[in-house]
């Protein structure tokens, strides 16, 4: 992909730093040797079923775009072991943390993807995910940044594309502004309807919900966090 192609699609647009402190060697050793067996490769067609990516006998596929450390994403594919799991992180630090646990805990319903998550939800095939989740992302609190809030119509076309009928996605945060930012964009979507039965169930976290470093985080600075859940019509 070129520089102007990237900056055509805004691609690289709704994530910050790549890079944080130096690796160590044996994070940078995992990164080199681990990933390329999770990675998906998008230069080649996606499988017109999705099970195919994954070693492991998979009866549903769902998405996590920026899984951090992969706490979240590794804690799900333990107790879901018959659902493959793709996880996007364009962060490295965060992608060698993963890294250093799959090498001593193999998953066979774990694939990877280490870049802009909508070059990934772009080659997905139409209707291909049971799940998509976006938990705790980068909140872009300034308004000149909000264009780069991950949730906006664009890539909510993307996921209603995605998206089987009945799929579920979900999002996680404990920033105000984009909570309501999120639950505006996701009303005024035709393909999204928000899950939420009574006043308080937004602030229930999910069921079997293992917690975030970023959620404890927010929670030991007094913030309340959101759990949202949208239905793709």
């Amino acid at each position: 992909m070129t520089t102007g192609e990237r900056r055509s699609r805004s691609t690289e647009a709704f994530y910050g730093r790549r890079h944080g402190k130096t690796l160590r060697p044996m994070q940078a050793e995992a990164l080199e040797t681990i990933l390329p067996r999770y990675r998906i490769d998008l230069s080649v067609p996606a499988p017109g079923n999705l099970s195919a990516l994954f070693q492991a006998d998979v009866s549903e596929v769902r998405l996590e775009i920026g899984f951090g450390g992969g706490e979240h994403l590794l804690h799900d594919a333990e107790t879901n072991p018959r659902t493959g799991l793709i996880g996007v992180e364009p962060f490295v630090n965060g992608m060698a943390k993963l890294m250093m646990a799959l090498a001593g805990h193999p998953r066979g319903n774990v694939r990877i993807f280490d870049d802009d998550a909508t070059r990934l939800l772009d080659w997905l095939p139409d209707a291909s995910l049971d799940g998509l989740a976006l938990l705790y992302p980068d909140p872009w609190p300034k308004k000149k940044h909000w264009k780069r809030r991950f949730v906006s119509s664009t890539n909510l076309d993307r996921f209603a594309r995605a998206l089987k009928p009945g799929g579920v996605f979900r999002f996680a945060s404990d920033i105000d502004t984009y909570v309501n930012w999120t639950l505006l964009h996701c009303r005024a979507h035709r393909a999204f309807e928000w899950q939420a039965v009574e006043a308080n169930n937004w602030h229930q976290p999910y069921t079997g919900w293992p917690g975030t470093r970023y959620e404890a985080k927010a929670l030991r600075e007094g913030r309340t966090p959101a759990y949202l859940t949208f239905v793709r019509k």
